[in-house]
């Protein structure tokens, strides 16, 4: 993206449906309804015409194949015009970052002037495949081979076991590249750059006191829209991840997920599974100003990276911030309020390190030094992924909507969105105060 882009593109408002524990609240929801709960959200809160948005773009990474297009069955469900077009993008946890990037790209374009963008995601209720030997039967009993005699129908049962009638492939976190967890490559990264058990507890722990605090203050009212669960009737209003008694000590009493005897990633210290989703209003500047419509904030630039997935899975927010704010035309000191995703503690606690390192600067990002200080009063002050959750496709848009809240609230002209991804992905968004 050009920085010095004339009719800039505006975020004219952003939200998210409370985030929920996987296995809770929204158990029997499905992705779309997750989604339609954003979109329908968005709508009221900015009191727009359904009619003037040109296309919706969603993230999600565990699609259910019932609706492989949910960007589609989002828009529809939540009454928007059929004529507006609609795909789904797929970029592990920035997955919203890029679907709000490829929005830019469209308006920078010329080709739209106002697009929803977002994510939505359900671990409640992920595809789960039975094994390939029997997928291989069913697939030949009815569609390939279809065998009409007794004979031929025993052929095909010969070379099944009882076992293979059994077996379950379920979703794994990990990499198909490398074939280690996401846990796993957290923990080498921990011990490689010396992170301790103690510094990752801290960090947990300072993020459920944050988000516990803001949701005390009524901050979060700013950015969530309440969702009515059908079944039940119940209007949910606030995540029910950021726990009060999550102190560093009850977490140093975790043992580790990954690596039993030596680790220092736990379930405490790492996101959990969960379900929700987010949706966030871009205009070019001039569509917004014809409309009398007041924008939050300016996407000042963009950036995607990739890195090497043995060693650098979970730097996509060093290397991506970088490429983003050499864009911006600005530096990290310059920037006030800071939105990283929180995979892990231990993740978070790296790409600070590597921002901060002189070494790393020069030899990575042919820099003449260190990226910056990093400020971490600046960091997640409403809590993170470790304590808010995250909904892999959606998380992108709940970051820009603290972030833009945060401009406003701290009168700073600069903030910044990132996260990292499956596959060693990074996305950053520097957004500019439009107030």
């Amino acid at each position: 993206m050009n920085a010095n882009n004339q009719d800039r593109v505006a975020v004219i408002d952003a939200c998210r449906t409370p985030f929920m524990r996987s296995g809770t609240a929204y158990y029997d929801l499905m992705a779309w309804e997750l989604g339609r709960c954003a979109v329908k959200g968005l709508i009221a809160r900015t009191g727009i015409e359904p009619s003037i948005i040109d296309y919706v773009i969603m993230g999600t990474v565990l699609a259910d194949v019932s609706t492989t297009n949910v960007a589609r069955e989002i828009m529809l469900g939540a009454a928007l015009p059929g004529s507006i077009p609609a795909h789904t993008c797929t970029a592990a946890c920035v997955s919203a970052n890029i679907a709000v990037t490829s929005a830019c790209d469209m308006i920078n374009a010329g080709e739209v002037d106002t697009v929803i963008a977002g994510g939505t995601e359900s671990m409640s209720d992920p595809a789960i495949k039975v094994g390939k030997r029997y997928r291989r039967f069913l697939l030949d009993f009815t569609m390939y081979k279809r065998p009409k005699s007794i004979l031929g129908k025993l052929q095909l049962l010969k070379g099944m076991k009882l076992k293979d009638f059994f077996a379950i492939e379920r979703p794994a976190i990990a990499e198909y590249s490398t074939r280690l967890s996401m846990g796993a490559n957290a923990e080498r990264l921990a011990r490689r750059l010396g992170i301790t058990r103690k510094e990752q507890d801290d960090y947990a722990a300072r993020s459920h006191r944050l988000a516990v605090e803001a949701i005390k203050n009524g901050i979060m009212k700013k950015e969530i829209v309440p969702v009515v669960v059908p079944k039940s009737g119940k209007v949910i209003i606030n995540d029910n991840g950021p726990r009060a008694d999550a102190t560093a000590e009850k977490l140093a009493s975790m043992k580790p997920a990954f690596d039993r005897h030596y680790g220092t990633v736990t379930a405490a210290n790492a996101s959990f599974l969960t379900d929700g989703a987010s949706a966030v209003l871009l205009m070019k500047e001039s569509k917004a100003k014809a409309l009398g419509l007041k924008p939050l904030a300016y996407i000042r630039s963009y950036a995607q990276a990739g890195s090497d997935p043995w060693e650098e899975l979970l730097l996509g927010p060093a290397f991506a911030t970088a490429r983003a704010l050499n864009k911006a035309g600005i530096t990290l000191p310059d920037i006030k309020v800071l939105e990283i995703h929180e995979a892990f503690a231990a993740q978070i606690l790296a790409n600070i390190r590597y921002m901060e390192s002189e070494k790393w600067g020069r030899e990575k990002l042919g820099q003449d030094g260190k990226m910056g200080v990093f400020d971490l009063e600046r960091l997640n002050t409403r809590g993170g992924s470790l304590s808010i959750g995250h909904p892999f496709g959606a998380t992108g848009g709940r970051l820009i909507a603290s972030c833009c809240n945060r401009m406003q609230e701290e009168n700073a002209q600069f903030g910044l969105v990132t996260g990292c991804g499956a596959g060693a992905v990074g996305n950053a968004i520097i957004l500019e105060n439009a107030q």
